[in-house]
């Protein structure tokens, strides 16, 4: 089997063969790095099991600027990789803008969207990040202290604000009186990166009270929960299952199966079917992590409360307002 290889440098540099390439996928990784063990690093795992599990290969390129988002796009359809997958949703315009000259290409935007009528050959995956997170917020208030928890986001955009929002509603269905901060690393792609900047914001909350802090912040939650754990509180990761990077310091972490949607997306194939998919919880898109690294800090109360509350939330009894619908929280102010 030919391992996957991380192209580095610029795209100019990429050697691409059309003939090797043909058929194989390739995968796109967003700001942040493969191994950002957030994410990116969640793509990263779907394909190498869909390589391991099938003898396939792929290539991949993490992306340095926001210029080689487009030229990244191009250079692999032209090399005949099908389908591209790409991860973030600052892919959503360079593919847009793509698609059209090459028909025959499926493109993928894990957390973006393109508009189907436009560009028959895009699929779109989103998630429901404020249902996981509602339950993830529903264990913090659970097992607070102080009755002050808080979020430290990546880029200030609705996404985002989509998981802090989930998470306040979450806490405050357990704890009406809980406080509840958030802060944002900052406005542009470098806040996914800035594990600096995570550890000052988690512990300027720490200061204000806060015993449990939720991430969502790609590489700059890493320093959030290596934070956290130094200063003996504890925190809840995202995207990919972060219990085991501090174990028994991490409460929980909130699941986004970008893992699934990258392996499922290669094992479609040029078949691939297109259009815009949603997964929540109902198909396990998203979901909180449980683990021996955590077992000690969910207790069987807990962990009953979240799961009744997942089923209502199937069952649509309870209806977790989605930030994006409106750019509105009901139970946070940003």
């Amino acid at each position: 089997m030919t391992l996957t290889k991380a192209f580095c440098g610029t795209v100019a540099a990429l050697a691409l063969s059309a003939g090797a390439a043909l058929a194989d996928p390739a995968l796109i990784y967003d700001l942040g790095g493969k191994f950002d063990k957030s994410f990116n690093e969640a793509a990263y795992n779907g394909a190498q099991r869909w390589a391991d599990e099938t003898g396939g290969s792929f290539k991949d390129i993490e992306l340095q600027s926001e210029a080689q988002r487009e030229q990244a796009l191009r250079r692999f359809a032209e090399a005949g990789f099908n389908p591209v997958i790409t991860t973030g949703f600052s892919m959503s315009t360079p593919i847009a803008n793509v698609a059209a000259d090459y028909p025959d290409t499926k493109f993928v935007t894990i957390d973006g969207y393109v508009d189907p009528a436009e560009h028959p050959n895009v699929k779109s995956i989103l998630f429901a990040e404020h249902q996981g997170s509602y339950l993830v917020g529903m264990l913090a208030a659970m097992a607070s202290e102080s009755g002050t928890i808080s979020f430290v986001g990546g880029m200030d955009i609705p996404l985002i604000r989509k998981f802090a929002c989930g998470y306040a509603q979450g806490a405050k269905a357990v704890n009406p009186d809980i406080t509840i901060i958030a802060n944002m690393t900052g406005t542009t792609p470098a806040a996914w990166n800035d594990p600096v900047k995570g550890s000052e914001l988690t512990k300027a909350q720490i200061s204000q009270g806060s015993d449990v802090v939720f991430a969502a912040a790609g590489g700059t939650g890493l320093g959030v929960l290596q934070t956290a754990a130094d200063e003996d509180i504890l925190s809840i990761g995202v995207d990919s299952n972060q219990n085991y990077l501090h174990p028994g310091k991490v409460l929980t972490s909130m699941l986004k199966r970008v893992d699934v949607a990258v392996e499922e997306s290669m094992a479609a194939g040029a078949d691939l079917e297109t259009g815009v998919f949603a997964l929540d919880l109902s198909g396990n898109g998203v979901g909180y992590a449980l683990d021996d690294n955590n077992a000690d800090l969910v207790s069987d109360e807990m962990e009953t409360a979240v799961e009744e509350a997942k089923a209502s939330i199937i069952a649509g009894d309870i209806d977790v307002h989605d930030y994006t619908s409106d750019d509105s929280c009901p139970a946070l102010t940003f």
